[in-house]
């Protein structure tokens, strides 16, 4: 388990190293002194340039080796500047139809085999395919195909070459080519695992079966708990299906999501949650489980007097620290991350954990009232005191039993026992 480092602001490698050595030793000095510590890099382009060269990733590798810190995952999604405004839709681009994304990303899994220690395999994750107005034609999305099985067969000549496994997550996210477990699950089962097998087969010169199995080894799914309770998800039951369905879960970043009720006080309330920074997508459910989308939040309160009442809850694409309780007005998705959720994420076999709150820096003063370093600890806690007598758990801490043996059973929409 990691946090991932996009909290930190910063561009170049030089300010990605110093939140590493000043912040982040701080943070492991707090959850796990004395123990190996994992990190979860944020690296834009301009960054991963800098540190792929030869001198600068040995210097890092030394640093690393010194102060008992292990790379393990990498945040490939921000391609360019991440905490400069105004970031909104330009997070996504470049998108897969882009040769810079397939570069960007190979630069990023060349990067990560030379950091993963022995017998740890490693995860980038990435937007998921691009955003969704932008994709109109069958060539768009033949595009995005034809670049991610690039990707793949790259990342499969690393492997084949050192040994080191890597795969990359595709993350979907609100208003997003991906952004449902339904949708998702589509995607790979009837496009990547079918024309994209077919491409990558004949790519590499293999049969489909083998590409088949190279696209499940190399291509997953990242899962970010925050976009998927913005969906109104059961993210019990949505990482069940993804598993049921051979997908690979990449990453599971652990985050929350801003939640209100439709009543005036709490919308209210969200004027103080409007950034220049990051793109807030909002979703309402109405009575009846209709969900209504707007692209921004200020969109979505610049008419709100005109909305009928027929709303129970808005969820705000604004991540919150996982300890937040929130109150009557203002609250959190938090609550979904329930012991039902803990039990099916770590039976997935997904072997890589992160907590995401990037937004701690744009957050209303209120909520924070307290430091980075006291947060991102207090994260830490807050996920390892729901992770106690389980085979994740007992690898951090010793704890009393708190999940009941039983396993999770279901039955997902295509009739397989789970």
């Amino acid at each position: 388990m990691t946090y991932c480092l996009n909290v930190h602001p910063g561009e170049t490698w030089e300010e990605n190293f110093e939140a590493i050595r000043t912040v982040a030793l701080k943070i492991r000095k707090q959850v796990a002194p004395k123990r190996p510590f994992g990190l979860g890099l944020r690296l834009g382009r301009r960054a991963a340039e800098k540190l792929s060269h030869p001198q600068v990733l040995h210097r890092f590798k030394a640093f690393l080796v010194a102060n008992d810190l292990y790379v393990f995952t990498i945040n490939g999604f921000p391609y360019g500047e991440f905490h400069r405004p105004p970031v909104k839709k330009r997070v996504y681009w470049p998108d897969w139809r882009s040769p810079k994304r397939l570069a960007y990303t190979l630069l990023l899994g060349e990067i990560l085999s030379g950091l993963l220690p022995e017998g740890i395999y490693g995860s980038i994750s990435t937007v998921p395919g691009s955003y969704g107005e932008w994709i109109v034609t069958p060539d768009d999305r033949t595009q995005m195909i034809q670049n991610l099985m690039g990707c793949v067969a790259h990342l499969a000549q690393i492997h084949k070459k050192t040994g080191k496994e890597i795969h990359v997550g595709l993350e979907p996210e609100p208003d997003c080519f991906l952004e449902t477990t339904k949708g998702t699950i589509d995607f790979f089962t009837r496009e990547l695992l079918v024309k994209g097998r077919h491409f990558l087969a004949g790519l590499m010169g293999t049969s489909e079966q083998e590409a088949g199995e190279l696209i499940i080894r190399h291509l997953g799914v990242c899962f970010d708990t925050c976009h998927m309770s913005l969906q109104y998800e059961n993210l019990a039951e949505s990482i069940a299906l993804i598993s049921a369905n051979g997908i690979r879960l990449s990453k599971i970043q652990i985050s929350a999501a801003l939640k209100v009720p439709f009543v005036k006080k709490s919308l209210k309330r969200l004027e103080d949650f409007c950034d220049p920074v990051y793109l807030h997508q909002v979703k309402g459910s109405i009575t009846g489980g209709d969900i209504r989308s707007w692209e921004d939040l200020p969109d979505a309160l610049s008419g709100v007097d005109g909305l009928n009442q027929g709303f129970d809850q808005w969820r705000i694409h604004f991540h919150v620290p996982l300890y937040f309780k929130g109150d009557q007005e203002v609250g959190s998705t938090g609550s979904d991350l329930n012991e039902r959720f803990f039990r099916a994420a770590i039976a997935s076999g997904c072997g890589h954990f992160e907590i995401e709150t990037y937004t701690f820096n744009v957050l209303p003063e209120q909520l924070r009232g307290k430091s980075l370093t006291e947060s991102i600890a207090d994260e830490y806690g807050w996920v390892l005191e729901r992770t106690q007598n389980t085979e994740f758990g007992r690898q951090n801490h010793k704890v009393d039993a708190f999940f009941d043996p039983e396993p999770l059973t279901g039955i997902d929409t295509c009739g397989t026992e789970v």
